[in-house]
């Protein structure tokens, strides 16, 4: 045996042994650190805490609708491609990058009338006393295209202009503006990040008042509002089914964006 180790395979393989213990060896001390690990902690506080940030807008969202009606389906949508492209054009010569220009929508529909019957002579019906009169019938007028186009605007100054400019071009219906954030996360985070710093205090002062002291976090939860787009009233500085006499006054305000959370500490 002693002759076998003294070989260069012997010693090899002492050294592949001593390896594989140190290697166990190390495993299993490793695992000492997450004994108890899974156990929860028995004694604990629970604090919420409240953020909110007001902050200015630097989107703004709009919509608007081009309609055409025409007495077939190809008419129809060559008007209604003809007002896009001049509503576009207009758009990107205002600086709006076509990127921000979307298609939200698209439809044809066929328009009917309601005709009603003549009845120059009623008939009885069954040969009772009650009169009887042919029903009306649906009579094919037209076609509806419709295409809906969704703007972000990123210079705010310029929202008012836009929204007169599009009813020039052709669109009739426009609605929801709405003021947002391009990057809402950064809000967001600012909210999170006060209401995180009142639980602590929170926390804190309810340690100190019990005696206690805090050892670590053991859970979180948070719910989160505001920040949402704020709409802004259109009807009466657009009116209906037309572009406006002049470039509604547009102030985007600020949006309120909250944050609220539920901490749990573990105390000893």
């Amino acid at each position: 045996m002693n002759e076998f180790l003294n070989t260069g395979l012997g010693k090899t393989l002492v050294v592949i042994g001593i390896v594989l213990l140190a290697i166990l060896a190390l495993g299993q001390l490793m695992s000492l650190r997450y004994i108890g690990a899974g156990v929860a902690p028995s004694n604990t506080i629970s604090v919420s805490g409240h953020g909110e940030v007001d902050e200015a807008p630097n989107l703004a969202t709009f919509s608007f609708s081009l309609v055409s009606d025409k007495t077939t389906v190809a008419a129809a949508q060559a008007d209604a491609a003809a007002k896009s492209k001049a509503t576009i054009d207009y758009l990107a010569g205002a600086g709006v990058d076509k990127k921000d220009i979307q298609t939200s929508g698209y439809s044809v529909y066929p328009q009917y009338d309601y005709q009603s019957s003549v009845c120059p002579q009623a008939v009885p019906a069954n040969g009772g006393g009650a009169m009887y009169c042919p029903p009306g019938r649906q009579v094919l007028k037209g076609y509806e295209a419709r295409e809906s186009v969704t703007v972000k605007v990123r210079d705010l100054t310029k929202a008012g202009d836009l929204l007169a400019g599009v009813g020039t071009t052709g669109a009739t219906e426009v609605s929801g503006l709405t003021f947002t954030f391009d990057d809402p996360n950064a809000p967001q985070n600012d909210a999170r990040s006060k209401a995180i710093q009142d639980a602590r205090a929170k926390a804190q002062e309810l340690a100190k008042e019990l005696g206690v002291s805090l050892v670590r976090v053991v859970s979180f939860n948070e719910s989160s509002g505001g920040g949402y787009p704020r709409p802004y009233a259109l009807d009466a500085a657009m009116g209906k089914g037309g572009a406006p006499s002049a470039a509604p006054t547009i102030e985007p305000g600020t949006n309120t964006v909250t944050s609220d959370v539920t901490v749990v500490y573990e105390i000893r």
